[in-house]
């Protein structure tokens, strides 16, 4: 599944998921073990104390400016239990992807550290860089394995074991364009409901709103599900083109028709070549952003009230985006447009989530790193953790809701190491045009079932595909998919210098996917 997770960047939280939970049992030992290498099971924790333990937890994104606040609230609550500190290292989304991997790679003690399809996790798996989770789970993780539901966590095993925890809420996404209302009222155009009337309102801007750049998109790698072309691919009903296992964010090699058949963009051009040249005419024409390949955020330009358009990996927008737009343009207006189709069956998933946190073997905290992630999982906790101090920065409504009290402190990134769907709350300030398609998103029987429901690829025959693919897909990819660069041109530089390593990836996928096929 392509989940932001459905990265964000300012993602928006979304509804909780109302499903039944699959419940894991956990070892009947009555005692705790007295040692600070081992730890007490699940909640049997509370009232027995550990020597304490550092642990280092790598996430994407900037740390907050009450962040310390947060992490010293924490550890008081844990110090008479499983006594963590906390060592949080925030990274940019736009470093991310080198970041992690350098650090894996050289053997740094990282006790959590957070993956995604669309990163690297099933090439750090398949390297071996993470631990088996389900003992560890069973014996200290109860919360973790409660609050997700069984569903879940069998659409999420890799080679039927529990490598890394999902961080999700759904299962597919709710892309949108964030679009300023004030300026489409100001020209007189009606609501936007078709791409179509979305390209000629950019025009319009260009046209009439000098200053304005029409269209801004993520410009940088590790981004690409938001770039142009890659937010038009996920309103494609007629073919269905989706991301593969081996490529998570890159087009370059695609599913479409849910056919169980991998598509070489060197080879199989559309629909995608469709829009690329579209994206193409857009740059051309001067409806892109100029910058839009070195903004590492790439909300700030439209924030910041110099852009019309911007991609979005969510329905709404939500209070804390509002605000930082309304603080920097006084007077503007914002609003959302999607063009989902909420019908039942209309969508495909693969049930999988987007992102993920992985306990890494270098640890040398791992039973450590486990009970805080089970601690993580206790409502109180969970709030915490995902929302800041309450009655600082947040404030509950109702036990599925909350209200940000200060959107300057401590932002909501749960999304990066704690998001369940049982403790998530929704902003009661959010755009509830939308909350119907987000009633979609929870519920698994809306969609189409992947025929590679539960396949996963093993990318270890293909590594050092991977790494000459990965060089040339870095200096390309980006630029490519936002329009700056001639498709036709570009895609034959693309084959010239990594077309063969993308054949064989292309060539091992195929066959896994037939091996597994096969046995259905």
């Amino acid at each position: 599944m392509r989940m932001k997770r459905w990265i964000s960047f300012s993602l928006v939280l979304l509804l909780i998921l109302s499903i039944a939970v699959g419940c894991s049992k956990t070892s009947d030992e009555k005692t705790a073990p007295a040692t600070a290498s081992e730890s007490p099971k699940g909640d049997q924790a509370a009232g027995t104390k550990l020597e304490p333990v550092t642990l280092k937890i790598m996430i994407p994104g900037d740390r907050p400016p009450d962040m310390d606040l947060v992490i010293a609230e924490a550890e008081r609550r844990m110090k008479d239990t499983i006594n963590v500190k906390l060592d949080i290292v925030f990274v940019p989304w736009a470093d991310l992807s080198q970041k992690t991997q350098v650090t894996l790679a050289s053997g740094e003690n990282i006790d959590l550290i957070f993956d995604a399809p669309w990163l690297h996790i099933n090439q750090m798996i398949a390297d071996g860089f993470y631990e088996p989770l389900d003992d560890l789970l069973a014996q200290y993780g109860k919360n973790v394995l409660e609050k997700r539901p069984q569903q879940m966590w069998d659409a999420n095993k890799y080679n039927g074991k529990i490598m890394a925890v999902p961080l999700g809420l759904v299962y597919g996404t709710g892309n949108s364009y964030v679009v300023r209302k004030d300026l489409r009222e100001k020209l007189g155009i009606p609501p936007i409901k078709t791409n179509k009337e979305l390209i000629d309102f950019a025009y319009k801007v260009k046209e009439q709103v000098p200053g304005i750049a029409p269209f801004m998109a993520a410009g940088t790698s590790g981004q690409q599900t938001y770039s142009i072309v890659g937010q038009r691919s996920q309103f494609d009903y007629d073919t269905h083109v989706r991301f593969t296992h081996a490529l998570g964010s890159s087009l370059m090699l695609y599913y479409k028709n849910n056919d169980g058949k991998v598509y070489n963009l060197l080879e199989d051009r559309e629909p995608v070549m469709s829009w690329l040249k579209d994206a193409r005419q857009m740059y051309k024409d001067g409806l892109v952003y100029k910058d839009i390949l070195t903004a590492k955020d790439f909300f700030q330009p439209f924030l910041s009230g110099k852009v019309a358009v911007v991609t979005k990996g969510s329905f709404g927008t939500g209070l804390s985006f509002d605000q930082q737009f309304k603080s920097n343009v006084p007077g503007g207006d914002l609003e959302t447009v999607t063009f989902f189709d909420g019908t039942k069956g209309a969508n495909i998933s693969n049930f999988k989530q987007w992102n993920f946190l992985a306990v890494p073997k270098v640890s040398k905290n791992k039973e450590r790193a486990v009970m805080f992630m089970d601690w993580a999982n206790v409502k109180e906790n969970y709030d915490l953790l995902s929302y800041g101090i309450p009655g600082k920065h947040w404030e509950p409504v109702g036990d599925m809701e909350y209200k940000q009290l200060d959107t300057k402190g401590y932002s909501a990134f749960g999304y990066v190491w704690v998001w369940n769907p049982i403790d998530e709350r929704s902003d009661a300030n959010r755009d509830k045009k939308y909350d119907e398609f987000d009633a979609v998103l929870r519920d698994a029987d809306n969609f189409t079932k992947d025929v590679l429901t539960g396949f996963e690829f093993d990318s270890s025959a293909v590594q050092n595909d991977f790494s000459q693919y990965n060089t040339v897909e870095a200096k390309y990819y980006p630029a490519l998919f936002n329009g700056v660069l001639d498709p036709e041109e570009t895609l034959k530089k693309f084959e010239a210098e990594a077309g063969p390593s993308l054949k064989r990836i292309q060539q091992e996928l195929q066959r896994q996917i037939d091996a597994f096929m096969a046995k259905k």
